[in-house]
């Protein structure tokens, strides 16, 4: 695995090739924010905030004075042209509505029957879940950008232990190591990195994985 590039632009990376020109796009708080800077060139995809924007650019780094565009992370964006702007009622009915292609979101937690934690860690306070509930609910498709593992626990499992954000509702897992696609409540990995073997991955994984190539 390369040392140039982190372990989050790798995810990043990685799931910013399952994106597909004119998909309406919602990026998760946090790593999957670095989504945005790796869309191939020959891709167009509409970038959605839930806290009100609708076209919006990669982040832009420190704002200046003046600036007053930011992402529901409070990270520093642009615009596109035609994009929109509007008030955070608005922005979840969008959501709720089913208008969103892709939610990409990050985790705690990941089980084989797509269930997702990513909000409260039991005895820690965590501010909340922000709109994690209502894109995994409502996106088209969920796919979940996170490290495999967490202090060298596995992240990817048979059950997940901490209070649910969402039930039955992830379709694809990104990790450094691999991509694995939830089907019939199985993690069935499509690519795996070749820095590791198919039983160094199992070992690292909460659950069995089926080998689709």
């Amino acid at each position: 695995m390369s040392n140039s590039i982190s372990v989050k632009d790798i995810i990043a990376k990685k799931a910013a090739g399952e994106l597909f020109d004119g998909a309406v796009v919602n990026l998760g708080i946090g790593l999957p924010e670095l989504v945005a800077s790796y869309i191939p060139e020959d891709v167009e995809v509409i970038l959605q905030s839930e806290n009100g924007i609708l076209g919006m650019t990669a982040l832009e780094g420190e704002p200046a004075e003046d600036h007053a565009c930011f992402n529901a992370g409070g990270k520093c964006v642009g615009y596109k042209a035609g994009s929109m702007l509007f008030d955070s009622l608005t922005s979840f009915m969008f959501i709720r509505g089913g208008h969103i292609d892709i939610a990409i979101l990050g985790a705690l937690q990941v089980d084989q029957t797509g269930s997702l934690a990513s909000h409260e860690i039991p005895g820690k306070f965590i501010p909340g879940m922000g709109g994690a509930m209502d894109l995994a609910a409502g996106a088209k498709k969920l796919i979940i950008a996170t490290s495999h593992t967490q202090k060298g626990k596995p992240k990817l499992l048979e059950k997940i232990t901490f209070p649910a954000t969402a039930v039955n509702c992830v379709d694809t897992i990104i990790t450094e190591l691999c991509i694995i696609d939830i089907i019939d409540q199985r993690f069935v990995v499509r690519e795996m990195s070749a820095d590791i073997s198919k039983e160094e991955l199992q070992e690292l994984t909460g659950a069995p994985l089926v080998f689709n190539f």
